[in-house]
């Protein structure tokens, strides 16, 4: 049931539907540009001058605040994982019977504690210094809270994170964590026009746009598409092998791809919606332009692996017009 309502919130009547028939578990071979040094990625190492604009996005803070509020068990055990300023833990301070707090940056951990401190809650949320990936609680958890979101499940080690900690949770206590937020992602892909001139000068660099900000020159060439549905309570996808037709509905020039993250922080099922966050969206420029007419389609291909580098998704785009087109 949750799959289907997942699916139904997105898959508006225009929207296709390219997903594998199973997800990949195993890590491709993709060649980026250049080779990324992973700790220079923000990964779950963000540091803590980003963390007001997190904190100001009332989207994001929303949709956790009911998610937390709604979900997690009064008296319940609860682990965040990558806790950041400590915002999610107090949250769900308010319920549960303790959290824990796990964070590796000295500064943003010793933040956290004092900022937990002041908001009163120091007593029932501890702060662990710690590599989430590693961290094994000492208690089975009702909740497992994590955050390290971005465009495409790239460069934050969401799934890396989570598929670690479930691994070894249910190695030592011989039991699943019961309740993960946020719930799914939901990933799109859509055929755009991106503009790469400015003042003469060309550049096609990769694009964020925040979402309900509008396209502004971006133009629309096609309907997005989901390519995946991640489930965090389910087997976990280390990879993202899309080859897949995308629809062309207006004449004109496709040159770029874009990203489309959702978010389904929490799923209330006897509501039937979701709790939804919307990160920025993201646009990738194709390797070269392709011209276009209403009712072609587009053959598309890429990989990347889930937190991998922005640049190995774009080094590995393809798109031609499919024959009969």
């Amino acid at each position: 049931m949750v799959r289907e309502l997942l699916s139904a919130c997105f898959m508006r009547p225009a929207v296709v539907d390219i997903r594998p028939k199973r997800h990949a578990r195993r890590s491709v071979d993709i060649s980026p540009f250049h080779r990324v040094d992973e700790d220079a990625h923000l990964g779950q190492y963000i540091p803590l001058h980003y963390h007001g604009q997190m904190l100001a996005d009332e989207q994001r803070m929303g949709a956790f605040h009911e998610a937390i509020d709604k979900l997690v068990p009064q008296g319940s055990y609860v682990v965040e994982l990558g806790g950041g300023t400590g915002v999610m833990s107090f949250l769900a301070s308010r319920r549960a019977r303790k959290v824990t707090m796990v964070e590796r940056i000295p500064q943003v951990a010793a933040a956290a504690r004092l900022l937990l401190a002041r908001n009163g809650v120091a007593d029932k949320v501890s702060v662990v210094e710690a590599d989430a990936r590693d961290y094994v609680p000492e208690e089975p958890v009702d909740v497992v809270i994590c955050e390290m979101l971005h465009a495409a499940l790239l460069r934050e080690k969401q799934i890396e994170v989570l598929g670690r900690f479930k691994e070894q949770h249910e190695a030592r206590f011989g039991r699943r964590v019961p309740l993960i937020i946020p719930e799914a992602n939901l990933l799109g892909v859509q055929l755009v026009y991106q503009p790469y001139e400015f003042h003469g000068y060309y550049a096609p660099v990769p694009f964020f746009f925040e979402a309900g900000s509008g396209p502004g020159s971006t133009i629309e060439m096609g309907p997005p598409a989901l390519y995946s549905l991640i489930e965090y309570a389910a087997d976990l996808p280390e990879t993202f092998p899309v080859d897949g037709l995308l629809a062309v509905d207006k004449p004109g020039t496709v040159n770029a791809l874009r990203f489309i993250t959702r978010t389904a922080v929490g799923v209330f099922m006897a509501e039937k919606r979701t709790a939804d966050w919307y990160l920025p969206s993201m646009s990738l420029a194709l390797p070269h332009p392709i011209t276009v007419v209403a009712g072609d389609r587009l053959h598309v291909r890429f990989q990347y692996d889930a937190g991998g580098s922005i640049e190995s998704l774009q080094a590995s785009l393809q798109a031609s017009v499919a024959p009969g087109a």
